[in-house]
């Protein structure tokens, strides 16, 4: 999570909300990683899951990633959750909830959801504080950034 904590950072500094994602195997060895960046590829799937779904999949040369763990530092949306039930991820660990969007446990439940053929196992709150404090500090600058262009 400290990892995906880093890409968050990353994402951020270049104008992206901050989320980062990694992924692991069953050895513990990273196989992917991947921040935010639909500001920067204009594109509106290009969501930090998204992306390393999409990476690992390519490096183990299968979409099947049942044996991998996906950090995530914010909890999921709609599109991310489907994607992530689609790879039949083994486990999910993030670290916020998502109040808005928060398709694992907070707004909605896809993965325990009867249309999910999958059953993710999920592991939320890790790192919490960090991860909450790194959003709210982005929209906090974003906030203040916009309303100094107003004056």
């Amino acid at each position: 999570m400290k990892r995906a904590l880093e890409l968050a950072e990353s994402a951020g500094e270049a104008g992206e909300v901050p989320v980062g994602a990694v992924i692991i195997n069953s050895q513990g060895q990273l196989l992917a990683e991947a921040e935010n960046r639909r500001e920067r590829d204009n594109d509106p799937t290009a969501h930090a899951e998204i992306l390393v779904l999409r990476q690992a999949g390519q490096k183990l040369k299968d979409w099947h990633l049942n044996q991998c763990t996906l950090y995530v530092t914010l909890e999921p949306c709609p599109m991310c959750a489907g994607a992530i039930v689609q790879a039949r991820i083994q486990l999910l660990v993030y670290g916020v909830d998502d109040p808005k969007t928060g398709t694992i446990r907070t707004v909605a439940n896809i993965p325990d959801s009867a249309y999910s053929f999958h059953r993710l196992q999920v592991l939320g709150g890790i790192l919490e504080s960090a991860c909450r404090q790194q959003l709210q500090s982005w929209f906090a600058q974003r906030r203040e950034d916009h309303s100094r262009v107003k004056s």
